[in-house]
C-alpha cells in the first residue's frame, strides 16, 4: 500500500486561529499533563481566562489531536482527539504535541495512527535527552509514514476501531470493577476479623473500633509495642552509598510487602552508628509521609537494614507482627491515619499520633486463628487479582494490535469483526 509522509498530510504544532481570534478575558480550556488521558478519562472541564495562558502553553483548538512528547506518557499510548473545548479552543502543558488533519485526513483516523503499535515503538527509539526526561521530536512525526486510504475507507476504519475500542473498554472496565469489588470484599473482612465479629458472647462499643468482644481488651499502641521509633529524618540522603546494607524508604513500602527496585544503601559503618533506626526480622514498618499508613512486616532478607522516615514498630509479646499489619492496611487502622494526617503538598503522621492509636487486642491463640483465615482469603484474592491483571494487559495489547492492523492496511474493516486479530 502507498504511504505518505504525515507532514503531506496533517500541520504539526500549527498555529491557533480560535485561541487568537477571542479577547484576553474570555475563558479557554485548560489542559495539565493530568488531565490527557484517552477515552473518557480526558478531562476539558478546567477553564483559564485567555490572558493568563497566553504564554509559556501549547495552543489548540477543536479537532485536534494531542500527542504526549515526554517519557513515560507518550510510550502510554495516551493521544487524544479534543473536542467541545471552552470557546473551541485552548491551552495546556508544552509537553504536547498538536497535530491538526488537514482536509485529505480524518482526525478519528489520525488519533488512531498516533495510537499504534508502531507509530509508539518507533518514537520511543527517536526519543532524546536524558532518562526520565527523553522527549519524542516532532521531526519524527512529520516523517512518520500513514498509509494512505480514500477519505471514506478512513472513516470506514475509525467507525469500525470506535465500535471495537468500545467494545474492549467495556471489558477492562468490567475486570477492574471486579478487582475493586474482590478489594473491597477483602478489607471487609479484615475489619470482621480483626473486631471479632466471627466470636459468639457479650460484646462492647469502642467509639473508634466499634463492637469488639468483651474478652479482648483495646488498647494504644504505645502500651503494647515496645518502641514506636522513626528512620533517619535528617538528610538522609548523605548517607547513601554505592553498596552495604538496604536503606529503605517509604517508596519501598507496599502494603504487606516491599518493593526493592531501586532500593538505596547505607554503608555498614553508617548504619551501625544508627543503631536506633535498624531494623529486626519481625519489627513493623509504617509510611510516614506520602502514603501514610502503609503498613508491612519484616521479613528475614532485611534482618539488619536501615531506614530513612518511616515508622518503626519494634516487634513485642502482645500482637504478632503480622496481625499489626493487618491493622494498619485495613479499615481500622486506616481510620486512625485518616484522622491525624496532614498536609497539603504531602500529607504525613508522625510517631507522636500513633502511639496514641488504638488496637484491639485477643490472645496470641485468637489472633493465630485470625490470621489463618485472614492468610486464605488474601491468598486466594491476589491470585484473582493476578488473574484479572493479566486479563487487563491482554486486553490493551488486542487494543493495540487492532488498532495497528486497521490503520495499515492489514485487515478488511467491512468483514472483520476485530475478534481474531493476532497479536
Amino acid at each position: 500500500m502507498k504511504e505518505m509522509r504525515l507532514r503531506h498530510l496533517a500541520q504539526v504544532n500549527p498555529s491557533a486561529p480560535a485561541f487568537d481570534r477571542l479577547s484576553a478575558d474570555e475563558d479557554v480550556t485548560f489542559l495539565p499533563m493530568e488531565s490527557v488521558w484517552p477515552g473518557s478519562g480526558l478531562d476539558i472541564s478546567q477553564h483559564r481566562k485567555k490572558s493568563s495562558v497566553a504564554s509559556g502553553y501549547t495552543r489548540f483548538q477543536d479537532g485536534d489531536v494531542l500527542v504526549p512528547k515526554i517519557t513515560p506518557t507518550f510510550e502510554a499510548g495516551r493521544a487524544v482527539l479534543v473536542d467541545g473545548l471552552c470557546n473551541g479552543t485552548g491551552a495546556g502543558t508544552t509537553e504536547l504535541h498538536v497535530l491538526r488533519a488537514g482536509a485529505g485526513l480524518d482526525s478519528r483516523f489520525l488519533l488512531y495512527c498516533m495510537s499504534s503499535y508502531h507509530f509508539l515503538k518507533k518514537g520511543e527509539a527517536e526519543m532524546y535527552g536524558v532518562a526520565g526526561q527523553k522527549r519524542v521530536p516532532d521531526e519524527f512525526i512529520r516523517d512518520f509514514p500513514v498509509v494512505l486510504f480514500s477519505l471514506e475507507e478512513q472513516r470506514r476504519i475509525a467507525d469500525f476501531l470506535d465500535a471495537e475500542t468500545a467494545r474492549i473498554g467495556r471489558m477492562v472496565e468490567v475486570a477492574r470493577r471486579l478487582r475493586d469489588v474482590l478489594h473491597e470484599r477483602l478489607e471487609a473482612q479484615n475489619a470482621w476479623f480483626l473486631r471479632g465479629a466471627h466470636i459468639s458472647g457479650e460484646r462492647s462499643v469502642h467509639p473508634v473500633l466499634g463492637e469488639l468482644p468483651d474478652a479482648w481488651r483495646a488498647l494504644s499502641l504505645r502500651r503494647v509495642i515496645p518502641r514506636i521509633g522513626v528512620g533517619v529524618v535528617v538528610d538522609p540522603s548523605s548517607y547513601f552509598a554505592e553498596d552495604g546494607v538496604p536503606f529503605i524508604r517509604g517508596s519501598n513500602v507496599r502494603p504487606g510487602g516491599f518493593d526493592l527496585d531501586g532500593v538505596r544503601f547505607i554503608s555498614e559503618l553508617d548504619s551501625k552508628k544508627l543503631c536506633r533506626s535498624r531494623l529486626s526480622e519481625g519489627d513493623v514498618v509504617v509510611v510516614r509521609a506520602g502514603y501514610p499508613g502503609r503498613a508491612a512486616v519484616v521479613p528475614s532478607e532485611l534482618d539488619g537494614a536501615n531506614c530513612a522516615s518511616i515508622l518503626v514498630l519494634k516487634k513485642g509479646k502482645f500482637l504478632r507482627s503480622k496481625f499489626l499489619e493487618y491493622y494498619f492496611n485495613g479499615p481500622l487502622g486506616e481510620t486512625y491515619v485518616s484522622s491525624v494526617r496532614y498536609g497539603a503538598a504531602q500529607e504525613q503522621i508522625n510517631v507522636s499520633h500513633v502511639v496514641d492509636f488504638m488496637i484491639p487486642v485477643p490472645s496470641l491463640v485468637e489472633q493465630d486463628s485470625i490470621l489463618k483465615e485472614l492468610g486464605g482469603h488474601s491468598a486466594a484474592v491476589s491470585e484473582m487479582d493476578g488473574l484479572l491483571s493479566r486479563q487487563i494487559a491482554l486486553l490493551a495489547e488486542r487494543r493495540q494490535d487492532l488498532i495497528t492492523a486497521a490503520v495499515t492496511g492489514q485487515i478488511e474493516v467491512a468483514t472483520a469483526s476485530g475478534r481474531g486479530i493476532e497479536g
